[in-house]
């Protein structure tokens, strides 16, 4: 863990401050002392020297006896009170930076043979990473392969039922074609039959048409005859019908699939 060192600037300008605070101070008090001193000199003594005659001993006595002079008393310094100096603002203590992990211990050297098993097994890891992806892609190969062939099955299926739809539908036109020549043909053996017994009236003139509406047995015998549209002519109308009731029994078709018990025939006197 670092060691977080002292602010060095501050700590040298707080001891200049206090060595200058101290310096003034006794400067102050030295001259105070010195100012004293020099005010109150110490006072000097008086010599008197005495000379007595030789014939005459007289006893002199002193006429006053001086006193040396009382000394003053001392001054008393004035009291200095030190400024005061503030102490100095301790800053709290920044966090300490994390520690990075110390790296991890080299690994020992592994030993040969170790190294040669190592290389063996991940030789042997390729491999079978290397055959899996193979058998994958053959898989995925053969699924494409038999996604293509059922694709190809699904749209030759479709082409060929279509095919058949188009050959039913070109048999069922022939069908419809050959049935519809048969009728128009079974109808016109019929109508010729009932024209051969149809006596005109004489006084019939232009061409027009009677509508009737025949129903017949299985075997051409005819039960019903009705007027379904009148010519407007009341006699060839009565002749066509007398002669459809004559030409019972009809005339049959070649195949029996298609008779029909209902028959509508029309008649026209110059057809």
């Amino acid at each position: 863990m670092p060691v977080q060192r002292p602010n060095t600037g501050r700590s040298v300008a707080k001891w200049i401050a206090g060595l200058l605070a101290i310096a003034v101070n006794l400067g102050f008090v030295l001259f105070l002392m010195f100012h004293v001193t020099w005010r109150n000199p110490e006072p000097e003594g008086i010599a008197v020297e005495l000379y007595a005659p030789p014939q005459v001993a007289e006893k002199i006595e002193p006429k006053e006896q001086i006193s040396p002079p009382k000394p003053m008393p001392p001054l008393e310094a004035p009291k200095f009170e030190p400024p005061k100096i503030e102490p100095p603002k301790i800053e709290p203590p920044r966090p300490a930076p994390k520690a990075e992990p110390p790296p991890p211990p080299p690994k020992p050297e592994i030993s040969l043979k170790e190294k040669q098993a190592q290389a063996e097994r991940e030789r042997r890891e390729r491999e079978k990473q290397e055959a899996e992806k193979r058998e994958a892609e053959r898989k995925q190969q053969e699924k494409r392969l038999a996604e293509a062939r059922e694709r190809q099955a699904r749209e030759a299926e479709a082409l060929r039922a279509q095919a058949e739809r188009e050959q039913r539908a070109q048999q069922q036109v022939a069908m419809n074609a050959a049935r519809a020549k048969a009728d128009a043909d079974y109808i016109r053996r019929i109508q010729a039959k009932i024209r051969g017994n149809v006596v005109l009236p004489p006084d019939m003139s232009g061409n027009p048409e009677a509508v009737f509406d025949v129903v017949q047995l299985p075997t051409g015998e005819i039960i019903d005859v009705q007027l379904g549209k009148s010519s407007g002519v009341r006699a060839y109308d009565e002749a066509v019908q007398r002669a459809i009731m004559k030409s019972s029994p009809l005339p049959r078709p070649d195949n029996p699939d298609m008779f029909r018990r209902n028959l509508t025939l029309k008649f026209r006197p110059l057809d």
